[in-house]
């Protein structure tokens, strides 16, 4: 079906509904790279205006990708639930942003229609959408889940330690990780991307985290951020694992190309679950996406790559993931050229998340190469905040020395918590309270009498 929209005596006509959502999208590299971009604001502007007429019935019958070749298609239709979708079956695209936005839409009913939502639905209503509008509504929407502690509680706000290091230095690790702790920072997870997947050191890390967090009674989790398959071998020789990490995105090609498929991802879910080391819930999946990743493995299918990233939100969703990241920046200048680029995907991915379940979090980050810098990193980290992120990046001095990137620095977290009144996750707050590193309204405690965490724990690790 194809779509036509008039400005002035200008028409501009649209081929299908993928081609529709690629022009209606706010301009990106990677949509400029990929040939689906609008040429002009103007055919944008005629874009918006189509879509907005579309009927939300329409992404149902009319799949961006075909149901017979695309796993990604078939997940996202088979668990489609017409009751859920019912509340909203009525409305066009613009309706539907209209109905986010209503005083009278609650958290009730955003978490009424979740499962009758695909991901291009809201990639769809999340293009007609200015930035106050992502956060507005994706405020309404929180996602809580559990595993030794709860994460997404509105008003709290957590950190992924992530105290990487180049030669994977298990002491160089544990100083990091130390420091993060510090400052508050860990309670999302404690999460090292390792330098590389061999197997004794993946165990290794594993087993000093859990060695750390035994020895203080830590209520956080750990992650080694390996391939699925080298998880599911660690569990398999009874390493001590708790979130089990896999880079997803949002077509059966692009996941191939990350060595997995939905029936692995089953696998390792099943494989986590059997250890049963949650305390207080089992959410125990931990996904990496970002947007550009489809496009960049050759299998966008000539999907906008907004949308591409919303379809890899419904392979979260399947397997009830404790924490999703969007990567937001990582992938280059390439997919999001600049600052501006990256803060409006920043909050796209998160709103688009929220909407369909998923407890999103983003790494708020660049490459060096990017028309970016830290202040745009703090601008996405504020509105973000302000917006309900369940977790973001805590990175020593924002510089990963491994990955080669900017992230957020424990010192960010501290900012953002400060300005917007936002606690930890509740379990760990408590347990900081305990350590002595922060006092009852959660601000670090600058001179305390002493230091639990300190007295011991650099002797045991053997840090200097």
């Amino acid at each position: 079906m194809s779509y036509t929209e008039s400005i002035g005596s200008r028409t501009y006509r649209f081929a299908d509904l993928k081609t529709l959502l690629a022009k209606a999208s706010p301009q990106r590299s990677g949509d400029q790279l990929a040939g689906v971009a609008a040429t002009s604001e103007e055919e944008r502007v005629a874009a918006k205006m189509a879509l907005a007429q579309v009927p939300l019935r329409t992404f149902l019958n009319d799949p961006l990708i075909p149901y017979e070749t695309d796993e990604v298609t078939r997940l996202i239709i088979d668990d489609h639930s017409p009751q859920a979708f019912a509340e909203i079956s009525h409305l066009t695209v613009g309706d539907f942003r209209n109905w986010l936005l209503s005083a009278t839409t609650d958290t009730d009913a955003l978490t009424g229609i979740t499962h009758g939502l695909t991901p291009e639905m809201v990639a769809a209503v999340s293009k007609l959408m200015r930035n106050q509008d992502l956060i507005a509504a994706a405020r309404k929407r929180p996602v809580v889940t559990r595993f030794r502690n709860t994460v997404g509680l509105p008003g709290r706000m957590s950190v992924r330690l992530q105290p990487n290091h180049p030669t994977d230095d298990v002491k160089g690790i544990a100083a990091s990780m130390l420091d993060g702790l510090m400052y508050g920072c860990g309670d999302a997870m404690i999460g090292i991307n390792p330098a590389s997947d061999n197997l004794a050191a993946i165990t290794k890390l594993l087993h000093m985290i859990d060695e750390f967090r035994q020895r203080y009674q830590l209520p956080t989790q750990s992650c080694v951020l390996t391939h699925v398959t080298s998880t599911i071998a660690a569990i398999e020789k009874g390493a001590p694992v708790d979130l089990v990490f896999q880079s997803i995105a949002g077509t059966e090609k692009a996941n191939a190309s990350f060595g997995i498929s939905l029936a692995l991802l089953r696998e390792a879910y099943e494989a986590g679950s059997s250890l049963q080391r949650g305390t207080v819930g089992s959410n125990l999946m931990y996904f990496e996406t970002g947007q550009g990743s489809a496009l960049s493995a050759d299998a966008h299918f000539g999907v906008d790559q907004q949308t591409c990233e919303a379809r890899a939100y419904a392979v979260a969703r399947k397997f009830k993931p404790f924490l999703v990241n969007t990567v937001v920046g990582f992938i280059g200048p390439e997919y999001l050229y600049d600052g501006k680029q990256i803060m409006r995907a920043g909050l796209e991915d998160h709103f688009c998340g929220k909407l369909l379940g998923v407890p999103m979090g983003c790494d708020i980050c660049y490459t060096n190469h990017a028309e970016a810098d830290q202040d745009d990193m703090d601008n996405l980290l504020t509105l973000l905040g302000v917006a309900g992120i369940n977790f973001i990046m805590g990175v020593p001095g924002a510089d990963d020395v491994m990955l080669n990137y900017q992230s957020t620095s424990f010192h960010d977290a501290l900012y953002v918590r400060d300005v917007l009144g936002l606690r930890r996750a509740p379990e760990f707050e408590e347990w900081l309270e305990s350590m002595q590193i922060i006092d009852a309204r959660g601000a670090l405690i600058s001179a305390p009498t002493r230091q639990p965490l300190l007295e011991g724990a650099r002797d045991w690790m053997g840090i200097a």
